[in-house]
């Protein structure tokens, strides 16, 4: 119903910026949310940043100021901006949305894009 396309990931020098985005298709008027989730080796999953259908924001502890996630004029591509990479940012980044169904909800994913930060 939702289906999620990234693009924009890659390798960067720690203290660089990339930037994430994220195109949606489908259904793409009943989505509520979207956000970016990411996955380090041997790490949790983490939720990265949120943007809701007002335009609200939320972002993890160790992103805030660095990160910074938007929408376009028609709400169907989100970006994440990141600035001041860190080699502890290197995950793979999974754009995500959120829609109703039914009484519950349903998650959807992208693909993954990999950011790789050296130092």
């Amino acid at each position: 119903q939702v289906q999620l396309v990234e693009s924009g990931g890659g390798l960067v020098q720690a203290g660089g910026s990339l930037r994430l985005s994220c195109a949606a298709s489908g259904s793409t008027f009943s989505i509520n949310i979207m956000g970016w989730d990411r996955q380090a080796p041997g790490k949790q999953r983490e939720l990265v940043a949120v943007i809701n259908r007002d335009g609200i924001t939320n972002y993890v502890d160790s992103v805030k100021g660095r990160f910074t996630i938007s929408r376009d004029s028609s709400k169907n591509t989100v970006h994440l901006q990141m600035n001041n990479l860190k080699p502890e940012d290197t995950a793979v980044y999974y754009c995500s949305a959120r829609a109703p169904s039914g009484l519950k909800y349903v998650d959807y994913w992208g693909q993954g894009s990999q950011v790789t930060v050296s130092s």
